[in-house]
Parts: C-alpha cells; sequence; structure tokens
C-alpha cells in the first residue's frame, strides 16, 4: 500500500446521513459549481455555523459519494434510513483506505476470534502497526489519531457494527439488499468484502 493512501481527511465527519442525502440530491442534479456554492454556503442547506464549515464538510461528503455512481446517490438521496446509511457506509469504505484496512483486518479478526467488543486501543495499535509497516504513512500526533479514531467508531456504530459506544459491543450487520445489489452489478468486490467483515 502506498503511504499517500493513508489520510485523515475522515475525521471530516461521519456518515452524517440528512447532510449526505443532501448532497446526493445536489450531485443528482448536476448542480454546477455556483450552484453548489449558493445552496451550501449563501443558503446554508446543511445547516452549519459558517460557510467555510458547510463547505467543507460538503466537500468530504461529496468526495465519498463520487467513489460511487449515480444509482448509489439514488438511495442515499431517496432510500430508507438502513439503506442510505449502508449506502454512505459503502462510499466511506471505498473513500477511505483507513477504514477500510481497519475493518479487514481488526474488525474482521474480532469477528473470527469471537470477541463481542472492539476496544479503542485496537484502534491505537492498528494505526501504530501502519507505521510499522511503512515508514512513509504520515506521523499523526495523539490528538489526530484519536479524532481519527472517534470518527471511524462513529462510523461503526453508525452502521449498525457498534451497539454500545461506551463498551464498544460488537454485532453483525447485514447490509441492505439494494446496496449489496448496486456494488455487485458495479464490481465493487474490495468493498463488498469489507462489509461482510461479520462472515
Amino acid at each position: 500500500m502506498k503511504a499517500a493512501r493513508f489520510k485523515a481527511d475522515i475525521a471530516g465527519g461521519s456518515l452524517k446521513l440528512q447532510e449526505s442525502r443532501i448532497v446526493a440530491r445536489l450531485l443528482l442534479d448536476n448542480a454546477s459549481p455556483d450552484e453548489w456554492k449558493r445552496a451550501i454556503a449563501d443558503e446554508n442547506v446543511l445547516q452549519k455555523r459558517s460557510p467555510g464549515t458547510a463547505m467543507r464538510q460538503a466537500s468530504l461528503l461529496r468526495a465519498r459519494l463520487r467513489t460511487m455512481g449515480p444509482a448509489l446517490w439514488q438511495l442515499v438521496a431517496d432510500g430508507s434510513k438502513e439503506t442510505a446509511t449502508h449506502a454512505l457506509f459503502a462510499a466511506a469504505v471505498k473513500h477511505s483506505p483507513l477504514l477500510a484496512e481497519f475493518l479487514d483486518h481488526v474488525v474482521r479478526e474480532q469477528f473470527r476470534a469471537f470477541k463481542h467488543d472492539l476496544p479503542r486501543r485496537l484502534w491505537i495499535e492498528f494505526v501504530e502497526h501502519l507505521h510499522d509497516k511503512d515508514p512513509e504513512i504520515p506521523e499523526w500526533n495523539e490528538s489526530t489519531v484519536n479524532k481519527l479514531g472517534d470518527t471511524v467508531y462513529q462510523i461503526l456504530a453508525e452502521a449498525g457494527f457498534i451497539t454500545d459506544t461506551r463498551k464498544y459491543i460488537l454485532q453483525p450487520v447485514q447490509i441492505a439488499a439494494e446496496v449489496m445489489a448496486y456494488l455487485r452489478e458495479n464490481g465493487e468486490d474490495s468493498v463488498i468484502q469489507r462489509l461482510q467483515v461479520a462472515l
């Protein structure tokens, strides 16, 4: 894996269902740069405290969604809460190698070992392992590592893999059929592998 793949941008936000529905609709409407800025910064459709915050979060959510195609955006914009959340989870996995690798190597191992929780120390150990594996990976300070962990664990909770955010209790998740169908039809085998960590 190349070091450049591992970025801290996931810390910019969890799945953000309501905001992502709005961004997905803008993508489906093929909003121009001016229309995008007017909606996000001027009209504050994401209801953020400042235009800068709104633009940064919208850019992250748009980047995630753009890893997939319009059919998935439609699931985000108009699907049930569960379907839209699982669609966003799939996009986040594809967009963030950090999240994908954590699922593949740490969360999967917990399920394989019949462990019922996902202690936060496993995140710290995972990041340390990445640095040992490839020293070219950015040296994040403790605050950044913790913030990244907060976001990753929040995403896992939103997707249903963690049921207790204090004890980090794990549970298997059956991904919505519409999302799985989209992923299969579009050859997203790597994403499917990461979503099926409990199998």
